[in-house]
């Protein structure tokens, strides 16, 4: 297999039955960590820029200002190097350090926001600085339209030919929303029955009508309902607690070997939760959506 650059090896991710974790069902992970940064933000992060070129409003040897909770800065850091663009991203301070040495590996500029302000308080920063430079493009994922735009386009066709007999349900976290947009627009369009279950955190439940909380569970749950959102493709929604996630990341590399992210371990949670209310004959895709590599420093998971 031959490309030549690493964004055109982004896409086309395994999807894997998980045996043991769910003796009992039929649950299938897209690893999204295959991707050649390492998470699902890497669709999202070239289709914005590469979109952002076509309209004229990213230039060559231009600036890239955006908020991120890592996976996509990461993405954004891994593009920008390809194409020689300055990148500089605003994150929480609450980040894990493994996530801020990867974006200064690939040569991003951080700026690090209080961490009780959330997501909105990287934006604001973000907006700050693209106000004071000049010709500067910020990708706003949480309201860019090629993000979902890519998910429908690859995320979606890529399961649909995987799995081309169906699927009852799809578990997915909420994070700026492109993701379960995307893939539930697509699947919903071929599968009108498919149920698509949405995953936040217990202590920032916003999606449901609670209040903005602070939460462990990196990649989900920015404390706003994102502008991407199609609430139209949603079925139902599920809250899961921060120990609940770092048990079934626990559980996911300890009986599946496959080494998973804190969002991914929300989503496991989510499947276990509906399978204890659900028959076992449904078919269930979920997501593992970044490496666990990237949070072997956070206090409570491993232990």
């Amino acid at each position: 297999m031959k490309y030549l650059s690493i964004d055109k090896s982004i896409g086309n991710t395994p999807h894997i039955r998980l045996n043991r974790l769910f003796p009992n069902a039929e649950v299938w992970l897209k690893d999204e960590r295959r991707n050649p940064s390492g998470s699902i933000k890497d669709r999202a992060a070239m289709a914005m820029v590469e979109d952002a070129e076509r309209k004229g409003f990213l230039k060559p040897n231009g600036v890239i200002v955006e908020p991120t909770s890592g996976n996509t800065g990461i993405g954004l850091a891994m593009i920008a190097a390809i194409k020689g663009y300055r990148l500089i991203l605003t994150m929480p301070e609450s980040m894990s350090v493994e996530r801020r040495a990867l974006l200064k590996a690939y040569g991003a500029e951080i700026v690090l926001t209080p961490a009780a302000l959330g997501m909105q308080g990287a934006i604001d920063k973000a907006k700050e600085i693209l106000s004071s430079i000049p010709s500067a493009w910020m990708p706003m994922q949480f309201a860019n339209a090629a993000n979902p735009s890519i998910h429908f386009q690859t995320t979606a066709k890529e399961i649909l030919a995987d799995l081309s007999d169906g699927v009852d349900i799809i578990v997915a976290g909420v994070g700026t929303a492109g993701h379960i947009t995307g893939v539930g627009r697509g699947l919903k369009t071929a599968f009108p029955n498919i149920q698509v279950i949405a995953v936040e955190p217990f202590d920032s439940p916003v999606l449901t009508g609670g209040q903005r909380g602070s939460h462990p569970i990196q990649g989900i749950g920015a404390g706003f309902v994102p502008p991407n959102l199609d609430r139209g493709v949603i079925d139902d929604i599920i809250t899961v607690k921060a120990d609940e996630a770092f048990e079934c990341m626990r559980l996911l590399v300890r009986t599946e070997g496959i080494l998973a992210g804190i969002s991914t371990g929300a989503n496991i949670a989510a499947v276990k939760k509906l399978l204890s209310e659900k028959q076992p004959n449904l078919r269930i895709l979920t997501f593992a959506y970044d490496t666990g590599e990237r949070y072997l420093s956070v206090n409570g998971i491993w232990e």
